[in-house]
């Protein structure tokens, strides 16, 4: 608990905010890609340690999400089947498909289970030949190796009943899908660090040079947010746009060598449709064809299945930072965690459901 305490320690979390009020002269809007950023952002009142010239935006960095609609109806369709166990994290349970969710499902007697790991669904398929196993892969670089290792183990030990649904997506793409935009108004960025520990930030260089704006690989809990953010208003306050390491104690530049071999290994890149933004090129894995028969849905013909995002959510507004989710006339109303509209309400590194848990607090815990 040292180190964690370390970085969640009042004085220091002061010292950095006054810091940054003392170095800002002129607005900034930086946006931090992580949902889990965000609750830390939100639960600790980070917002209001803040100079006013500071805006905070949240990014699509919320592997719930930003999984599609279609995506779920698919996850769906699947899990109803009756010689199917259909496995997923515990997140991904209540997200609303078109009509309903996967905890419907399982409350209609169908075999819907929550895993830890990925690797418990490889055994729950050798101990059930006669079953069907399917994992719901999503996520970004973070749950891919864990998921790429389950393809992989069974492939190894020659299993034919499992399969992955895969929704995995990749940050810079659609870092780059943010600034391309001509709504666009971000200025600098605190980038994922748990992606960062796996990936490295070799990717972001070129991404930082070609927009010139500021990267901060930045951590989770709150003096990591206070000293990310000055870093990134340092480099914009004096002109300067280059990728910074914040989170040093974990993230190294070329990341985890061993998960990016097994990521090469087992997936390949591919287009990837994101909920509320749409398809982003070159923005998400899927199975190499040499790992073809543990895809589920080419194994189960779910392909065809399409599905357009209902008009009342504007979780694409959110996820892209142009709204905040108090701005929708639906937060807290028509849509709450026990009724969500959208993923952002659900998950637990949702911008929405950060703002619904978060925003009564008058002040920050620091103050």
């Amino acid at each position: 608990m040292k180190l964690v305490d370390e970085f969640r320690n009042p004085q220091a979390a002061k010292d950095l905010a006054a810091s940054i009020r003392r170095i800002t002269t002129r607005p900034w809007i930086i946006m931090e890609i992580c949902g889990g950023q965000t609750h830390t952002i939100m639960k600790y009142g980070i917002e209001e340690l803040l100079p006013p010239e500071i805006n905070l935006v949240h990014g699509p960095g919320c592997p719930v999400c930003v999984t599609p609609l279609e995506m779920i109806d698919k996850a769906l369709n699947l899990a109803a089947r009756p010689d199917v166990i259909f496995t997923s994290f515990g997140d991904m349970l209540r997200v609303p498909g078109s009509e309903y969710d996967l905890l419907a499902v399982k409350a209609q007697g169908h075999d819907v289970r929550m895993l830890y790991s990925p690797l418990d669904a490889v055994l729950l398929a050798e101990r059930n030949p006669t079953k069907e196993v399917i994992f719901f892969a999503v996520g970004f670089e973070t749950t891919a190796p864990p998921n790429a290792m389950a393809v992989f183990e069974a492939k190894r030990r020659g299993l034919k009943n499992f399969s992955i649904l895969c929704s995995h997506v990749l940050v810079p793409p659609a870092i780059e899908a943010l600034l391309s935009s001509p709504q666009n108004k971000i200025q600098g960025f605190l980038a994922a660090g748990h992606v960062c520990t796996v990936m490295g930030y070799e990717e972001y260089l070129p991404l930082s040079e070609k927009f010139q704006i500021p990267i901060v690989v930045t951590g989770f809990e709150p003096v990591d947010i206070l000293q990310g953010v000055y870093m990134a208003v340092q480099q914009l306050e004096a002109g300067s746009s280059r990728v910074s390491n914040q989170y040093s104690r974990v993230v190294t530049m070329e990341g985890n060598m061993a998960a990016k071999n097994l990521l090469r290994e087992v997936f390949e890149i591919t287009d990837r449709k994101w909920r509320g933004i749409g398809t982003i090129p070159k923005s998400g894995y899927r199975l190499r064809a040499e790992y073809a028969s543990f895809d589920a849905e080419k194994k189960f013909d779910v392909e065809h299945i399409s599905r357009e995002e209902p008009e009342a959510c504007i979780a694409g507004l959110v996820l892209q930072g142009l709204k905040k989710p108090t701005e929708c006339s639906a937060f807290g109303k028509t849509c709450t965690p026990e009724r969500p509209l959208g993923a952002p309400m659900v998950s637990t590194e949702g911008a929405c459901a950060a703002y619904f848990h978060y925003r009564k607090i008058e002040k920050a815990h620091y103050v």
